[in-house]
């Protein structure tokens, strides 16, 4: 059986038909620069929201393969993040020490709070919905690193802490 994706939908419009999650199309890899991009090698995101044509705010279906990561450690700027852990075990790591999670576990990061990332150091496949909002002027630091990302029209740009362009 075959299922089509939604046309994204205009603005007072009906929705769409509802699809299985695991249909829309997946993207691996990121755009870090070598050599964080390999960290997290292991990630696959489901772009939900994408696939509905919503702009406001993003929604993921994520899945981390065992012993990766769901991005450098970070805190956004403007930027307000979610995640609900759907299955699996992850493990938050932020500024206060880490954390196990489990399935039917959630988790929020304001802007401008603790910097965060999850783990995967289990066996198997763990898999989590994040949501964020897609505020213009949004940046991120990255505390363990030296790496600094800025947000604009073209999407994200990195640089190290001193200014200059990976």
């Amino acid at each position: 059986m075959t299922t089509s994706l939604p046309v994204p939908i205009a603005s007072g419009s009906q929705p769409g038909p509802g699809v299985r999650a695991v249909d829309v199309p997946a993207t691996g890899g990121s755009t870090y620069p070598q050599p964080f991009a390999s960290r997290v090698a292991g990630r696959v995101k489901r772009r939900l929201g994408d696939a509905f044509g919503l702009t406001n705010f993003g929604i993921n279906l994520v899945t981390l393969a065992p012993g990766s990561a769901s991005s450098v450690r970070h805190r956004h700027s403007v930027q307000d993040e979610f995640v609900y852990v759907l299955a699996g075990e992850l493990v938050l790591v932020h500024d206060h020490g880490e954390q196990t999670l489990h399935a039917g576990m959630c988790v929020g990061f304001p802007a401008g709070g603790t910097a965060h990332h999850l783990l995967n150091r289990s066996q198997a496949d763990a898999c989590y919905l994040e949501a964020g909002d897609r505020l213009p002027g949004d940046s991120a630091v990255y505390p363990d690193d030296d790496l600094e990302a800025f947000r604009g029209e073209q999407g994200w740009t990195y640089r190290h802490k001193n200014g200059d362009f990976y």
